[in-house]
């Protein structure tokens, strides 16, 4: 099997890599019939010369390979015919700026399997940078505290090497007696709730968090039987919330009252109550001043309202006037402030890029190498120019008009 790994021609162009130098030799150590090429790049958070000492070829031209690794979406213009490829495509809910992506790859007659969609047997996802999402995201709230009370500064992670310099931004920390309310279980929440922890925040459960003062920082994470109900139900019903969502309310109001700062990390989509209303955060009690949406939802069907447009690296936060429900300066007595980056993996690209590769030896490639193996025809999207049966609901979106 020849492998390549694709340049990232996406604007703005991403650092990230779907496999490191040392993780490249380490799988031709490990599989000896597995090849790999890669495209040269000015951009990567690994140069070419890394790539060059671990003995790894690179080469412009990898349309020989059987199948071609990257991370965003491929630019139209760079798609090649009849090519495997896997990268994060964000076409599976008919997203409109990836249509003609999806139409040129089965005019191709290629096939596209995608990360978002590689799952076990539970339909879990093996494969995925929301850790670092999460950890990203926790971590400009953090510092977003420090622009708004004015007590403290933290370089952006992207201005740090890897993660264990930006640890060092730690030691100038000086954290008022506020709250933070986190939501979600899952990667991201997992991930910004790691952070927390490691910035010694503590952790309290919901009851004491809305009923309880403290001297220090601390926050608490709520997941889906502490965010939804039902009214008609005793205890929350977590299959019956799942397949029905729409019936359920948001139970997260009496949160606005008492927290300072949200960081937003679970799933959400237009089936599920938002967690509040833009009339909720005009009321004189709404608390909440900082928000860090790492779930990043436009409104006007989003999660949090207050999410107009996604942020940058370049510029990661904006201010939100809750009285006129539109933009304002940031970090003033009135405004509510936006971390919605929607690409954060990419401040802290060479750790997230490790542990992503480490994904992709350890559970993607040994399925490659199965025969009709579950895992990658689940995950294929189109197979030579036809999409599959189980994405054949992308048959309106994929048409060609």
């Amino acid at each position: 099997m020849k492998i390549g790994i694709l340049r990232e021609e996406k604007k703005p162009r991403d650092a990230r890599v779907p496999l490191t130098p040392s993780q490249c030799k380490a799988i031709a150590e490990r599989f000896p019939n597995i090849e790999i090429y890669v495209q040269p790049s000015k951009h990567r958070c690994f140069t070419n010369e890394e790539y060059q000492y671990h003995n790894v070829i690179l080469q412009e031209d990898i349309s020989h390979c059987d199948i071609l690794f990257g991370v965003k979406e491929v630019p139209v213009e760079c798609l090649l015919k009849a090519k495997t490829y896997v990268f994060f495509s964000h076409t599976i809910k008919k997203q409109p700026q990836n249509r003609k992506l999806l139409q040129q790859i089965i005019r191709d007659k290629s096939t596209l399997l995608d990360y978002e969609c590689m799952t076990d047997k539970n339909g879990k996802r093996i494969i995925a940078f929301g850790r670092w999402a999460g950890i990203v995201g926790a971590y400009h709230a953090i510092r977003m505290i420090g622009f708004k009370t004015s007590r403290f500064r933290m370089r952006q992670m992207i201005d740090c090497l890897n993660f264990a310099e930006a640890q060092k931004e730690f030691e100038y920390m000086d954290l008022p007696n506020w709250k933070i309310v986190l939501t979600g279980n899952g990667r991201v929440s997992e991930g910004a709730a790691f952070l927390l922890d490691i910035m010694k925040v503590k952790k309290v459960s919901p009851y004491d968090f809305c009923y309880k003062e403290f001297d220090e920082l601390v926050y608490t994470q709520l997941d889906t039987k502490n965010l939804f109900y039902k009214p008609e139900q005793e205890a929350f019903d977590a299959a019956d919330y799942h397949a029905n969502p729409h019936t359920y309310s948001s139970s997260f109001y009496p949160f606005t009252k008492v927290s300072d700062v949200m960081i937003n990390g679970i799933y959400w989509d237009t089936r599920i109550p938002a967690f509040f209303s833009k009339e909720q955060m005009q009321e004189r009690d709404f608390k909440i001043k900082i928000i860090s949406d790492i779930t990043c939802d436009i409104a006007p069907e989003s999660s949090v309202p207050s999410t107009l447009h996604a942020s940058s690296i370049a510029d990661p936060y904006y201010g939100y006037n809750p009285e006129t429900g539109s933009l304002c300066q940031t970090f003033n007595n009135f405004s509510i402030d936006i971390m919605a980056i929607d690409n954060l993996p990419n401040e802290l690209p060479r750790d997230a890029s490790e542990d992503f590769g480490n994904m992709i030896i350890s559970r993607v490639i040994p399925e490659l190498l199965i025969q009709d193996s579950r895992v990658i025809k689940d995950a294929t999207i189109v197979k030579n120019g036809t999409l599959t049966e189980k994405y054949s609901y992308l048959n309106d979106y994929a048409a060609e008009h």
